[in-house]
């Protein structure tokens, strides 16, 4: 089976890459230059990629796996529209020639020549995506965007009345590579000024000492109210390799000092009163807990002992636990703050326009502010990114949430 599956996606690639030369041909017949160097490219890409394969290691995490992620994504994206254009001009090629065929009218070969104008069209169109997704491996994945949304409930306390939230997700620290950047972000979530700092979940990739180079960085992080946490499903170590189960447990727990000596209050199915002037509101974190993902969070723990009437905030790592638990769950919470999904780092996004990501396929809320049932979700896309090494319309986020209490 595994064999039948490496031959299908090698006649895929081998399919993939004659039309693309197919294009290259056509538009410039007289250039065998252009012709050789595009095999020359593919070669190089292509060695990079099975190095890249025959390296990686959960053990060691082969610092070349983004890099060899952005060129496998680099090369076959642009070539996927040359393909589809190519092919469809095939087809009706291949429909032309039959139709002289049966009316006797062939003359030369059966299928038409292909013309060059589709061809350099197909080029041309490959060069978008090509350009946006260089784009979000140079640039992209630092351009943090503040979103901010306002947030009404009758049941607010009135010492609450214009509480604010900043809310980071998926930090993701094993993936950074340019420290200037990463302190203008920082620099970008004090400026907010919020009264708590809340992170839903991911601050590694794997384990826990890739956040060591970072936590004078995000020591930085200051809220007059306090600075909460949750934990992702990456920063369980659940997707390396582990010489021992001792050493997952020890590494699980350098996490947790680490996440101390950042400022957080780690929140493990648990709950705290956040207070202001003699009224209070609960902070209540879980586990992850994620459908398709590993089930830590226990919410009946986190919120046991719980007052019905008072006004309850959620951290659940992925957004999938708001529709499984959280909206048919015995207390009203009024809030659930999420990460997780990154919109995939891939996306269009025009407001009022379009919001589309492959995310949308997987979890049907991937992104921003949702209600249902009289309770508030918030997908946040990330601060950091994962695998591939770039954000492509779906930027970094930093998200602020004011809470105001709704008149009369």
């Amino acid at each position: 089976m595994v064999l039948t599956r490496i031959l299908l996606f090698l006649i895929f690639l081998s399919l993939i890459d004659w039309y693309t030369y197919q294009a290259f041909k056509t538009a410039f017949p007289s250039q065998t230059w252009i012709k050789i160097g595009y095999w020359i490219f593919s070669f190089l890409v292509y060695s990079f990629i099975v190095y890249g394969f025959l390296t990686f290691s959960r053990e060691n995490m082969n610092p070349n796996f983004g890099t060899m992620v952005s060129l496998m994504i680099l090369s076959l994206v642009p070539k996927l529209i040359i393909l589809t254009l190519l092919f469809g001009e095939d087809l009706l090629r291949f429909i032309t020639g039959s139709f002289k065929a049966i009316s006797g009218s062939r003359q030369g070969d059966f299928l038409p020549d292909r013309r060059k104008f589709i061809s350099q069209t197909a080029l041309v169109l490959s060069a978008i995506p090509f350009v946006g997704i260089l784009h979000g491996v140079l640039i992209g994945k630092y351009r943090y965007r503040v979103m901010k949304h306002t947030l009404e409930f009758e049941d607010l306390p009135e010492e609450f009345d214009g509480f604010t939230i900043t809310q980071i997700s998926d930090i993701h620290s094993g993936s950074f590579d340019d420290k200037k950047k990463l302190e203008y972000g920082i620099d970008l979530i004090n400026q907010q000024n919020s009264d708590v700092i809340l992170f839903t979940g991911d601050l590694v990739n794997n384990h826990a000492g890739e956040m060591e180079p970072w936590v004078e960085t995000f020591k930085k992080l200051h809220a007059p109210m306090g600075k909460y946490s949750i934990l992702g499903n990456h920063d369980y170590g659940d997707y390396m390799y582990w010489p021992s189960q001792e050493a997952k447990a020890e590494n699980l727990k350098r996490l947790f000092q680490v996440q101390e000596e950042l400022g957080f209050k780690l929140l493990r199915n648990e709950h705290v009163k956040i207070r202001k002037e003699g009224a209070s509101i609960d902070l209540i974190g879980v586990e992850n807990w994620g459908k398709g993902f590993a089930q830590y969070g226990d919410l009946a723990k986190a919120a046991a002992d719980l007052s019905a009437e008072s006004f309850k905030i959620l951290m659940s790592h992925d957004p999938s636990h708001f529709d499984e638990e959280v909206k048919k769950f015995a207390h009203h919470i009024h809030l659930t703050l999420s990460g997780h999904t990154h919109g995939m780092q891939f996306g269009i996004e025009i407001p009022g326009w379009i919001k589309w990501s492959p995310s949308s396929l997987r979890y049907p809320k991937w992104a921003g502010l949702y209600e249902e049932m009289g309770k508030f979700l918030h997908v946040n896309r990330g601060f950091g990114f994962l695998a591939f090494p770039g954000r492509v319309g779906i930027w970094p986020e930093i998200t602020v949430l004011e809470l105001k209490r709704k008149k009369g």
